[in-house]
């Protein structure tokens, strides 16, 4: 049973990862809920009234999965529970939070974190970091092309942006709850059949590293 997250920041192709390896070890893939989320774009455009109700829905439809992730036999996540703190925390230093909301956040996500500790599997087998510059992850951005992420006349946003994508590492060196693998997507590019060949290799070995020291 492997319980694979990504994780990276917004435009790291998480999602297109999570297709690829869920594809390759026969297993069940759990995508964010992008298109079918009424909040996000509201956030983008006014995340001052937005960010708290939008980490909201996003830590619930996240701790849903997660749990459900967790009682499987194989599958694969495009993001998950663990990276939730960090986007609220940026968006409280941006004044978009409160610090009430942050407040109210913190002791949700808490409880949600010791209600999946308690569970039989209590974290997943690999997180996956898709770690790139920040010029590869606005490109990526602005390639998928949704109108409300683009920073052309956005100041704001690009500073969110940028604010995020230099806490990144910071937050990963933190991360303890399971076995990691950093991959490259300044260097790897899964449009090359290759790199897909590559990506599997790298995860597979990990796996079975992980399976030999549990």
């Amino acid at each position: 049973m492997s319980v694979i997250v990504l994780a990276g920041m917004i435009g790291a192709g998480k999602s297109t990862y999570t297709t690829l390896i869920s594809s390759e070890l026969k297993s069940k893939a759990f995508y964010e809920h992008v298109d079918d989320n009424s909040i996000l774009e509201k956030f983008y455009d006014d995340p001052r009234r937005w960010a708290f109700s939008l980490q909201i829905f996003f830590l619930n439809t996240r701790f849903r999965s997660i749990k459900e992730a967790l009682v499987h036999r194989h599958n694969v996540l495009d993001r998950s529970i663990y990276e939730d703190a960090l986007f609220t925390r940026i968006n409280y230093e941006q004044g978009n939070m409160s610090e009430a909301e942050m407040t109210l956040y913190t002791d949700l996500l808490d409880n949600m974190m010791e209600e999946i500790d308690g569970m039989p599997k209590k974290g997943p087998d690999l997180l996956i970091y898709l770690r790139g510059s920040l010029d590869t992850h606005l490109e990526r951005i602005k390639k998928r092309g949704r109108p409300f992420e683009q920073v052309e006349g956005n100041p704001e946003l690009m500073n969110y942006y940028k604010r995020l994508h230099g806490r990144y590492d910071d937050w990963f060196a933190e991360y303890d709850k399971s076995p990691t693998l950093i991959i490259d997507i300044d260097e790897i590019n899964l449009e090359r059949e290759g790199d897909k060949v590559l990506v599997m290799q790298k995860v597979k070995e990990a796996l079975k590293k992980q399976q030999q020291h549990v």
